[in-house]
């Protein structure tokens, strides 16, 4: 076979900041590397940094994690498979003896299952230490499948992946259940810094928000989604950081929510489906090891940590092109007049 080289295209990369990010996973002012064709972004997140770092912060909590592979077995009916399923619910301590043999990270946390006919949707949830986990859990799954096949004769393989999970897909049960980090980045900002840095009122971004974020999305049809533009963000920071960009599709799954509050504007970002890690495939590459370094992300840590980290930093990295974007469209012409400065030569 002939072997091909890989061929490196540069997409322009910016760092950003500094964005100022307090919380339990960091305290301190840091820098974001943004990998974007779109280069108003970098101005955009810009803005926000500069905000951010004239407050409090940017809040940041992990309120979550987990990672998912759904496999799919069947029997000869949906009795069958009901109390097949009953039985296995109640084993996991014995499942994750077959998953320690797969990885020293993976372990199994939590099951959820549908039936369908007599065919049966096991979500397997695992943490995955600092990987974004998935090949860590296909791997696993891949193990429990023989092991629960020879445990229950009367269930048969049909796919390693059943769409349950939900990889890169838009759909409700990651927002439910959780596929990667959840976190929400949150911060209170002044009446005289939003007119003078944002060029609006908190009254303008809360009804913005209701009518664009929440309204308008529900009159598209969205799916457990609330925002305005959180791909852009997570994109950017993907393709710098080494993540898989496709899993944007459920990461831009996420709730933006303001509120007038002490005439400040409160104003979050929710990400339940932020799906990042600090090791694992994706990274190796010299950009994006140097990039993980100066984010802080490749230190000697506990399992873990290094991941949670770098999804503080990318949550609020999100908040700051939220924020931005959101002031910018409650006035007329600034979007379009920012795009046509930045953008033509």
């Amino acid at each position: 076979m002939k072997s091909h080289k890989i061929l490196q295209a540069p997409i322009p990369m910016r760092w950003v900041g500094p964005l100022k990010i307090t919380g339990q996973t960091l305290n301190e002012k840091i820098s974001v590397p943004l990998a974007t064709y779109e280069t108003p972004l970098w101005h955009s997140v810009g803005r926000g940094a500069r905000v951010s770092v004239l407050t409090d912060g940017i809040l940041t909590s992990v309120i979550d994690e987990r990672m998912t592979r759904s496999i799919l077995l069947e029997a000869d009916n949906a009795m069958e498979a009901h109390l097949a399923l009953q039985s296995l619910m109640r084993r996991q301590d014995e499942l994750n003896q077959v998953v320690a043999t797969t990885s020293r990270f993976a372990r199994l946390i939590d099951m959820h299952s549908q039936i369908v006919g007599n065919l049966i949707y096991l979500r397997l949830e695992f943490t995955t230490g600092d990987a974004s986990g998935h090949n860590m859990v296909t791997n696993a799954a891949d193990t429990l499948i023989p092991w629960i096949l020879q445990q229950y004769p009367q269930l048969r393989y049909s796919s390693i992946s059943a769409n349950y999970c939900s990889d890169k897909k838009a759909t409700a049960v990651n927002g439910i259940l959780g596929r990667g980090k959840y976190v929400v980045s949150e911060i209170l900002i002044s009446r005289d810094l939003c007119e003078r840095k944002l060029n609006t009122t908190p009254e303008k971004v809360v009804e913005l928000n209701v009518r664009k974020n929440l309204i308008g999305t529900l009159i598209a049809g969205g799916v457990r989604s609330a925002n305005a533009h959180y791909a852009n963000m997570l994109l950017g920071f993907y393709l710098a950081t080494g993540q898989d960009a496709a899993n944007i599709i459920e990461g831009s799954q996420g709730v933006v929510h303001a509120e007038v509050r002490d005439d400040q504007l409160y104003f979050s970002c929710t990400l339940p489906n932020l799906i990042v890690g600090s090791v694992g495939n994706g990274k190796g590459i010299d950009f994006v090891e140097e990039n993980l370094r100066r984010l802080g992300c490749r230190e000697m840590r506990e399992p873990g940590e290094n991941a949670r980290r770098l999804a503080a930093i990318c949550a609020a990295t999100v908040l700051c092109g939220e924020l931005s974007l959101l002031s910018a469209q409650t006035n007329p012409g600034e979007l379009m007049e920012a795009h046509i400065r930045l953008e033509r030569p």
